[in-house]
């Protein structure tokens, strides 16, 4: 049974020029699942389009100024941390699942809707992370059944990370770094439960891990750490200066649109 495919296209825009429209030969991701399962299931999708409800509530500003004379700002207003939200792509969670978690943290009860396609999370043994050595003492290893078979092309990996700057899941993933243009099957994600004790339900689109497409040859491996020279540091200080000094200056002084 052939797998049907839910195509994104990303671009590599260079830095300092606009980002153009993706020409038709450009590089692409793709997620395929079971055909059975198609149209039944939240697709993966850009990674923006999970920005936390908490993200989205806040005000540019905090209804007050700092010493200088210009207005506190508040998260919102923060282009890396909207850059990092808006990176890469996003798994969101295929069904509702129930967390019934108790006192000890480790007998967890996990539940779902009767005739699911599949198991949407399953359990590790805890001695695959070393529990209950610390820091695990009182941890299940769990870890999120992902449908999606993620196609790169070729030179291509991917990082499967928490998703980025969200306190507010209950849950924290380990992070994974699979060379999916070469790896043909499935990649499930491995999590622990941060959240409360209790019967919790985590709905279904909920995001449970966030990936980021990497070519390989772009990797640095070489690192040198040395004291600044003094250019270096007036640069250091003018910057300093800038960001601190005026409205703004991060996005028309150094952001590139990604």
């Amino acid at each position: 049974m052939s797998d049907s495919k839910y195509r994104i296209r990303y671009d590599l825009g260079g830095q300092g020029a606009p980002v153009p429209a993706p020409a038709a030969d450009a590089p692409l991701i793709e997620f395929l699942c079971d055909p059975e399962l198609e149209g039944t299931i939240p697709p993966p999708e850009r990674a923006i389009r999970f920005a936390p409800d908490w993200f989205k509530r806040l005000n540019r500003e905090m209804g007050m100024t700092y010493e200088n004379g210009l207005p506190a700002m508040t998260a919102k207003a923060c282009l890396p941390m909207t850059d990092a939200f808006s990176l890469g792509f996003v798994v969101p969670l295929p069904f509702d699942v129930l967390i019934d978690v108790p006192e000890d943290r480790v007998s967890i009860r996990m539940g779902w809707a009767e005739g699911v396609a599949f198991q949407p999370v399953e359990q590790h043994h805890p001695a695959q992370i070393g529990a209950p050595e610390p820091p695990f003492e009182r941890v299940m290893p769990l870890k999120f059944i992902n449908p999606w078979r993620i196609k790169v092309p070729d030179g291509y990996s991917v990082l499967f990370v928490q998703p980025l700057s969200r306190p507010d899941l209950p849950f924290t993933c380990f992070s994974g770094f699979v060379d999916c243009d070469r790896f043909d099957t499935t990649v499930n994600f491995p999590f622990a439960w941060t959240g409360p004790v209790g019967e919790h339900v985590l709905p279904a689109g909920t995001p449970i891990a966030q990936l980021i497409p990497i070519r390989r040859d772009t990797l640095i491996k070489q690192d040198r750490a040395r004291g600044s020279t003094a250019a270096e540091l007036a640069e250091q200080a003018a910057a300093r200066d800038k960001k601190y000094g005026e409205e703004s200056a991060y996005m028309r002084e150094w952001r590139v649109k990604k």
